[in-house]
């Protein structure tokens, strides 16, 4: 595996030259659908981009973490949320639901040695806050950017670029 050396510059120009959307014309009816979702109504859009933010960081996209960041910005959330999501057990500035939804991407993205990845117990505890359908929009918000991660750790847009036209 190649590494980075610490000091390099980080090119502002994507991986890929050409934008994934363009090849496969088919990828706006999927992101779409997907938005219309976790937009459901039944998890606030707030907690949803908190999750995918997470999710940005535990698997090192700087893309996903810039977009979801701006995103929570947009969408009125606090700063203080947006700047501790990565200290989350830590920060006082979640709810309990909020942590709960933070535990399972935390849980579906990181391997464990050993066990289920979403515990029995964990599962008790998100659903003690979401019911059936909550639930399952969460599970779907974590496939969402699941979705993504794959365009922004082989494609590389550029970060901070619109999310309509990273390529440019």
């Amino acid at each position: 595996m190649d590494t980075r050396a610490l000091t390099a510059v980080v090119p502002m120009v994507p991986r890929m030259s050409e934008d994934p959307a363009q090849l496969i014309p088919e990828l706006a009816d999927v992101s779409a659908a997907l938005f219309k979702v976790t937009g459901n109504g039944s998890v606030p859009r707030s907690t949803i981009g908190l999750v995918q933010l997470r999710a940005g960081q535990i698997v090192g996209s700087t893309y996903l973490t810039v977009l979801h960041t701006g995103f929570l910005r947009g969408g009125g959330a606090l700063e203080e949320q947006i700047t501790s999501v990565a200290s989350w057990q830590d920060s006082p500035y979640f709810t309990a639901a909020e942590r709960a939804a933070l535990a399972l991407v935390e849980a579906v993205l990181q391997p464990v040695p050993d066990g289920e990845r979403v515990s029995d117990t964990l599962y008790a505890e998100v659903a003690r806050y979401y019911d059936a359908k909550a639930l399952a929009t969460l599970m779907f918000a974590i496939g969402q950017v699941n979705f993504f991660i794959a365009v922004a750790l082989v494609a590389k847009p550029v970060p901070g670029r619109s999310f309509s036209d990273p390529w440019n």
